[in-house]
């Protein structure tokens, strides 16, 4: 197993365990195995770790033809795969939006307050101050009864078909800082608000991904369209590196998610 393992970074050796023993599942049991939301790095493991196998098949969907976060469901060659296997709901958040604002970052927030794991809900859609977002099937009921509150705002939810799914405008709200490198630790403190030394410990523990692959090293350089992930903070996108200040200081734009 140790040749597996040497091609991918060992902070995902957990993820590969568990890709591995449901394919183990599925050959041995020949019927079909449901896994959790993956975002694209985990849904890129999964296929290559596949590989050629002729025993096992994986689909994914996330409840909508352009998700970004997909179940996968492996299933042997009999098995034909119907959309209602993968088990996703879809919820509309009802708010006063002439006195509220949200962004997808409360979202995420009150989410993950509620104890759930980010593997089981997928993409936050918004469009024109709607908010949908999709989760397991499985915690439907418990997200029902606790999804009370987004940031100060009350809120109620209304389950929806998938076919109601609002096509997400996936919009950056640009935000223009300078920084003083472009290392990864300065450019998520620059991001979350946070010191330069937590920002360090967080990277070091596995808690930011860059383009949805965890960067253990603070002083990783980044590039211009980069998506950076802080584990329970939301993510930005390195829009632009524009130009250096007179004090050689970099001037930068930052987007985060309405």
């Amino acid at each position: 197993m140790s040749s597996i393992y040497q091609h991918f970074r060992p902070e995902e050796k957990e993820f590969i365990d568990d890709v591995l023993e449901s394919i183990r599942q599925v050959e041995e049991k020949y019927a079909p195995k449901l896994m959790d939301f993956l975002d694209p790095r985990e849904q890129q493991i999964l296929s290559s770790l596949l590989g050629k196998n002729t025993e096992v098949n994986v689909s994914f969907f996330g409840g909508t033809v352009q998700a970004e976060r997909k179940r996968a469901l492996l299933y042997p060659p009999y098995f034909s795969v119907q959309q209602e296997d993968f088990q996703v709901a879809l919820f509309e958040i009802l708010y006063p939006q002439k006195f509220v604002v949200l962004n997808h970052r409360d979202v995420l927030g009150s989410l993950m307050g509620l104890g759930l794991r980010r593997e089981k809900f997928g993409d936050i859609l918004a469009k024109e101050g709607r908010f949908q977002f999709l989760v397991a099937a499985e915690m439907a009921d418990f997200v029902k009864l606790n999804f009370r509150q987004v940031g100060k705002a009350s809120v109620q939810l209304e389950e929806k078909k998938l076919e109601e799914a609002i096509e997400s405008e996936e919009s950056w709200q640009p935000v223009q800082t300078t920084v003083s490198s472009l290392r990864l630790d300065v450019m998520i403190s620059a991001y979350a608000k946070l010191s330069r030394q937590k920002v360090q410990t967080m990277i070091k523990s596995g808690l930011v991904k860059v383009n949805w692959k965890v960067v253990d090293n603070p002083a990783f350089l980044c590039e211009e369209g980069d998506v950076l992930s802080v584990r329970g903070k939301g993510r930005c996108k390195l829009l632009s590196i524009d130009d250096k200040t007179k004090k050689e200081k970099w001037r930068i734009t930052l987007g985060l998610l309405k």
